[in-house]
Order: C-alpha cells, then structure tokens, then sequence
C-alpha cells in the first residue's frame, strides 16, 4: 500500500468515502487484499453474495479508483472479468477535508 496519501479533489475524496461507507464494499476490499486479484464469479462466491450484486459494488468502487478491473479470457474461451486492489491511501485529517472541499463541484450541502 501506499504511505503518502492521495491528493484527491473533493468530489473524489467524496467518491471514495461514499464507497467504502458500505460493508458489502468494505468485505470486498478485504477480501481482494488478502487473497489477491479475483474473478466476479468467485469472489461472489468467497463474500457470499450474488454476482449482480457483486457487480454494482464493484462498479461504485471502480468508479471511486479503489479497484480495478481487467477483462481476460480463460483457456476455454470464457471472459473473465478480473478485480485487484488499486493502491490508495486516504488522509482524513481536518487539513485535508479542508483543501478538498475547496474543489468540490457542488455548493449544495446537502449532496
């Protein structure tokens, strides 16, 4: 993992906590870290949850830069959508809120 923390803008910054603010999202990067890079249909199967849902997890934390993907095919020809880890590291100092709510898009409070 990364030591220095990213320098996220604010809509980034809100991204990435909207995405780990769930504990679906939270088994997945678990799960990713500990056991390496992964195919949607396994990993469904080692978190315990369907693949659809799986998917739109894996969508909000790609969306977020949290992991990747990569789409391979399997020697029997069958795609394989594989997921690892991005390295990031998320500062949340009061500093560092301070400076990414300078460049949020929104002035809407509320979103």
């Amino acid at each position: 993992m990364t030591e220095k923390p990213d320098h996220r803008n604010g809509d980034q910054l809100l991204a990435a906590l909207s995405a780990l603010s769930n504990p679906h999202r939270l088994r997945i990067i678990a799960a990713l870290q500990s056991g390496g890079r992964n195919y949607v249909s396994q990993l469904a199967r080692e978190i315990g949850i369907s693949r659809p849902l799986l998917h739109l997890h894996l969508q909000k934390l790609e969306a977020a830069g949290l992991v990747a993907s990569q789409l391979e095919l399997s020697s029997d020809g069958k795609a394989l959508n594989y997921f690892e880890v991005s390295d990031f590291a998320l500062a949340l100092t009061p500093a560092a809120i301070a400076e990414a709510a300078q460049s949020l898009s929104t002035n809407n409070p509320e979103t």
